[in-house]
């Protein structure tokens, strides 16, 4: 998965469409969620679109996320937010103000807000879960 300063910097030079179809092909880089971990205890409320987030520790101890959607645009902004967390420790996630991190690519101001409804709730789920894992 790029880094979240990577997909900036392309993200930077595109306007419209454009970013639309970064967003799409970002979702496609996501590694695939099997189906059966798609339930309704691993989904994201508050999303127009279904979003399903499962996380995974390495041997290590950092978090991997498994995530998909069933919508393109939504699946893109999935990545997105895993861009800024994925494959990190757990509790340098739960301290990670990854709204903060997302700020510059305007995603308020590129997409609708039914679009962008859920990603505060995305965030909470994936901070509460590293926490968890964090406090053992």
């Amino acid at each position: 998965m790029r880094t979240l300063d990577d997909i900036f910097e392309e993200y930077s030079f595109l306007e419209g469409d454009d970013r639309y179809t970064m967003l799409v092909e970002l979702g496609r880089e996501l590694d695939p969620m099997p189906d059966p971990l798609k339930t309704d205890a691993t989904k994201v409320r508050g999303c127009s679109a279904s979003v399903w987030v499962y996380p995974t520790q390495l041997d290590d101890g950092r978090l991997h996320f498994l995530a998909d959607s069933n919508a393109g645009i939504t699946k893109g902004i999935v990545a997105l937010v895993l861009s800024a967390v994925q494959d990190r420790p757990a509790q340098d996630i739960a301290e990670t103000d990854i709204a903060a991190l997302l700020e510059p690519f305007g995603l308020k101001n590129q997409l609708s807000s039914n679009r962008t409804q859920g990603v505060p709730n995305m965030i909470a789920l994936i901070r509460e879960t590293a926490a968890r894992y964090a406090a053992g």
